[in-house]
């Protein structure tokens, strides 16, 4: 079942959609607490995904027993706002009021929060779990390493000048302000990856030509340094930023059911141990 949702951040009314987990009829009820996973959408972007992507993974994750929430940032999709005139902190805090939704859902176990970013959504999934101690688990799809450059290098280095002398620049529609590109300078997520103490997964394809696929071991090697935590990787051979063929999809969205189904394994694992 997919129920549409209006979240409350301030004065703005967020689009998302919640999905629940499905129960085979051969099943017995289950009527425990489960885990959450919120999708994070990237830059200019949507809930739904290039291709559908995030309707795809959060189907598939609901079928493996899961709630997953996906919406669209202030200004993007359905969602109110001017996503131009908002930034980076912004979209930390929206996603934040998201988990203040689903924490708040008595079926949701608050010590299973997942967050999966996607490309700028990455970088913003990572800030919020630095910054919010409620997300356990990281899962980064092609994600952005320097907010600032990244995104420069994406609209164009007039596209930022011009912001800077008039005052916004156009890009695939949205307007753009200096707010916006200011914000991204402001935050350094592979310097910030070592005080997230949870675990990780970073994904990448080897065709991306967006986002360096060289990120993903980058961002491994960071969080390896901690003393908390677990890092996996994953190369996605000929993929690309979005993942924009069946047989891609397929592999990113199956290597991050795995990954979660093995954090899960190795909790229950560990719970009956300790009984």
């Amino acid at each position: 079942m997919e129920k549409q949702l209006t979240i409350h951040h301030g004065e703005l009314s967020l689009a998302a959609t919640l999905h629940y987990p499905i129960r085979h009829s051969d099943e017995a009820a289950d009527l425990g607490k489960k885990q959450v996973i919120v999708i994070c959408h990237g830059f200019v972007g949507n809930r739904i995904g290039v291709d559908r992507l995030f309707v795809k993974t959060a189907r598939a994750l609901a079928k493996q027993g899961n709630y997953v929430i996906r919406f669209d940032y202030a200004g993007c999709g359905e969602s109110e706002g001017d996503y131009g005139q908002l930034g980076f902190d912004s979209m930390i805090e929206q996603t934040r009021t998201v988990l203040d939704y689903v924490t708040s859902l008595d079926c949701i176990d608050p010590t299973r929060i997942t967050l999966i970013g996607h490309s700028l959504g990455g970088a913003v999934a990572l800030m919020t779990s630095v910054k919010d101690k409620r997300v356990k688990r990281l899962i980064l799809w092609s994600a952005v390493g320097y907010p600032f450059n990244d995104i420069i290098r994406i609209v164009g280095r007039q596209s930022f000048d011009d912001a800077h002398t008039i005052g916004t620049t156009d890009h695939l529609g949205y307007s753009l302000s200096p707010v916006f590109f200011d914000s991204l300078m402001e935050h350094q997520p592979f310097q910030a990856a070592t005080r997230f103490a949870g675990d990780v997964l970073v994904v990448h394809g080897t065709s991306d030509d967006t986002i360096p696929a060289d990120y993903c071991s980058l961002y491994q090697k960071v969080f390896w340094t901690r003393g908390d935590g677990s890092c996996d990787k994953e190369i996605i051979f000929q993929a690309n930023h979005t993942y924009s063929s069946h047989r891609h999809q397929q592999e990113v969205i199956e290597v991050t059911s795995k990954w979660l189904n093995k954090l899960e394994d190795q909790k229950l694992q560990w719970l009956n141990w300790s009984i």
